[in-house]
């Protein structure tokens, strides 16, 4: 018999550790919305994790600025971002006060709550393409700049939460460069998925943005 996924949440102290021991621990774990219409489930498939002011990828690497600010905590916050003009990303701060790190959500399995995301998602061919992808993810959800500072363990009725779920066995989770980061942030193996997972989204390298002439 196949044990329920625990729906405790996750304490503060889950996510006040090095960002690449959160990183791997946080596949399996369930990333709960809650909104007006109702509540949307998602079992977590992949992630990326991001080192601060020490990673040439991270926001935070040239050092703290407005937008950025959530990232160096405290620990247990969402951190979104726009990108591109029209897309939303969540991340989860980690580690220590001060010190910037987070975790990008990149991917996850619907399993409450999918007929609230299908109209955000109409483009998505069935509902493990619901939130194959961080802006897709974050489209499904409801996740904006809205959202940027929500304390993740404000409890159960908060907008987002994490509850403890099932974590992804250690044998079936993979590790890889993380997608779209070039320059030197591109060497490091922080992208983290579980294996076989048809969630989970494609690899995709840098590619350099060309000026407009």
């Amino acid at each position: 018999m196949i044990a329920a996924p625990d729906r405790t949440p996750l304490p503060r102290e889950f996510y006040d550790r090095p960002v690449l021991e959160v990183a791997p621990d946080l596949l399996g774990r369930v990333l709960v919305r809650n909104s007006p219409d109702g509540p949307i489930a998602l079992r977590l498939t992949e992630v990326e994790a991001y080192a601060g002011e020490a990673d040439p990828g991270s926001h935070a690497y040239r050092g703290r600025t407005a937008r950025n600010d959530v990232m160096f905590g405290p620990p247990g916050h969402a951190y979104v971002y726009f990108t591109y003009g029209m897309w939303h990303c969540l991340n989860f701060v980690c580690g220590p006060e001060g010190v910037a790190s987070g975790v990008l959500v990149r991917a996850g399995e619907v399993i409450e709550g999918a007929e609230l995301a299908r109209p955000r998602r109409l483009s998505a061919r069935n509902d493990r393409e619901l939130a194959k992808g961080p802006a897709r993810l974050a489209t499904a959800l409801d996740v904006d700049r809205a959202l940027n500072g929500a304390d993740l363990c404000a409890g159960p009725e908060a907008p987002l939460t994490v509850l403890a779920g099932t974590p992804t066995h250690p044998d079936l989770v993979e590790t890889g460069p993380r997608t779209g980061v070039g320059g030197e942030g591109s060497v490091h193996p922080w992208r983290f998925w579980e294996a076989n997972d048809p969630t989970v989204s494609p690899y995709r390298a840098h590619a350099p943005r060309r000026r407009r002439t």
